[in-house]
């Protein structure tokens, strides 16, 4: 029975809750942290923007079967399926994207030269936390 009144489990889109800074940096985050990885996902079957083999790591390459575009592959689809996550769920998929990050961040540290692009990285792990945590009041779990 519902008595009309919102309850913290209530998705609302209200104008109040549009003017909100903190639910308008929720959902830039959601949508950043969704089109992003499913966008580079794909690329690494295409290659398009950047060759992205020589992103891996020699010591990667050599503990992982197959070629580095053959990794790429399966980096591809770990990188979208984060993105559905994301856009699903995220309070799960912020620190899954998060996770996801400190990983290609280690792998970035063990390239020389690529330390500006682990840098980076860095800033993008800590918005995806962000995310996760500004989803706990935005994007709360479902009853069950």
């Amino acid at each position: 029975m519902t008595t009309g009144m919102p309850t913290s489990r209530t998705r609302t889109t209200s104008r109040a809750a549009l003017s909100d800074p903190a639910y308008q940096a929720f959902l830039a985050l959601r949508t950043a942290f969704t089109v992003a990885p499913i966008v580079f996902g794909l690329d690494k079957f295409a290659n398009l923007l950047v060759d992205w083999p020589r992103y891996l790591a020699p010591w990667i390459n050599d503990i992982v079967p197959g070629t580095a575009q053959q990794a790429m592959y399966a980096v591809g689809v770990v990188e979208i399926v984060a993105g559905l996550v994301v856009a699903v769920a995220p309070r799960f998929g912020g620190w899954l994207v998060a996770a996801w990050l400190a990983g290609i961040i280690v792998n970035l540290l063990t390239i020389p030269g690529f330390y500006d692009i682990a840098l980076r990285d860095f800033g993008l792990l800590v918005a995806a936390v962000a995310l996760a945590r500004l989803a706990v009041t935005y994007a709360p779990a479902r009853a069950t």
